[in-house]
């Protein structure tokens, strides 16, 4: 019950941060309205950055040899989407992703190895479109400097992931818990969990390097896709809007929202807590002008977040609640048991 109180509050925070930005970026008046077209260029990109994630989950799939539907892609895609919205830095988005799966059949090192492909392809695709975009478009110091490090970041934990991966594929452990273990208390049920997913790591790590490298490359090419076509709704948004578009610099509008979205994930909160409005309004206020920003702010929250939470709870809501559930009871089962 607690950590809901603390997700409604988080969204509360988050609402109430964007009506002081708006309010506070045209102190004479409000105006939300954005012209078709750019509702119609938002739309189209949300649409095919969804299609792309989905090949990329179904790709995957077929690089180590399983079929996954398509509509169980959509699923895993906005499943993960709602999951990770509200839960704490978005730690709902793997176990979401992992039952949806689990329930159409994918089990075993399989469901972990595409689990992993979807990260890793992911960072793949950051590093690519982070650097072109940063050759490509001028950038200022403090922009350049967020780019890198959210990239950076993203990119440390998943080498650290694949590293306490491999390092644990090389440990067989046996049915007795070993020394170490008993000194911290991991025996019983704790040592049997422990040994079940080290052999399922085992199997993931063979079979993620032994996968077909024609549709893993595939994968990852439609991951570049799915990346790059999110920095695309606020120029959209932004410069179908303004009559001064020639004075809009671009760069900052594709720069920016990278780190706003992909470093949103270090912010302790659902829905960010207010931490990319605020944000948002620090680094975005004085290039989008002050008649179209509260628009902009508005409808790209919307695009890229509020309208993935509205999906996802719609074709996978249930299932990445009992997930986020089950991994809670998981915990407090290990920490009851001997």
């Amino acid at each position: 019950m607690k950590r809901w109180l603390f997700t409604a509050f988080s969204f509360t925070v988050a609402i109430l941060v964007s009506v002081h930005a708006v309010r506070g970026s045209a102190p004479d008046g409000v105006s939300l309205s954005l012209p078709p077209l750019a509702h119609a260029l938002a739309l189209a990109a949300f649409v095919v950055e969804i299609i792309s994630r989905t090949l990329k989950i179904c790709w995957s799939g077929k690089a180590v040899g399983v079929h996954i539907p398509f509509w169980t892609g959509v699923r895993v895609c906005l499943g993960g989407d709602f999951g990770a919205s509200i839960t704490p830095a978005r730690a709902g988005a793997e176990p979401a992703r992992y039952l949806i799966l689990y329930e159409s059949g994918l089990r075993g090192s399989p469901l972990i190895i595409v689990l992993y492909a979807e990260l890793f392809f992911e960072m793949i695709s950051l590093v690519i479109v982070a650097s072109a975009m940063l050759l490509i478009f001028d950038a200022t110091r403090s922009a350049a400097v967020a780019v890198t490090a959210t990239m950076g970041m993203y990119a440390a934990s998943i080498f650290a992931v694949a590293g306490v991966a491999t390092f644990l594929a090389r440990r067989n452990l046996g049915d007795t818990p070993a020394p170490w273990a008993t000194r911290l208390h991991l025996t019983g049920k704790r040592w049997a969990f422990i040994k079940k997913w080290v052999d399922r790591i085992r199997d993931a790590v063979t079979g993620f390097r032994t996968m077909h490298r024609g549709w893993g490359a595939a994968s990852c090419l439609v991951s570049v896709v799915h990346v790059a076509v999110r920095f695309t709704i606020l120029p959209a948004l932004v410069l179908t809007t303004t009559s001064a578009v020639a004075s809009v610099p671009i760069g900052p509008l594709i720069l920016w929202p990278f780190s706003f979205i992909y470093g949103a994930a270090i912010v302790p909160a659902p829905a960010g807590g207010g931490a990319v409005e605020l944000a948002f309004r620090a680094s975005l206020g004085g290039t989008i002008p002050a008649a179209t920003f509260a628009a902009a702010l508005v409808w790209w929250r919307f695009y890229t977040f509020y309208l993935y939470i509205a999906l996802g709870a719609l074709v996978a809501g249930n299932t990445a609640l009992r997930a986020i559930r089950d991994a809670e009871e998981v915990e407090e089962e290990l920490e009851r048991s001997e």
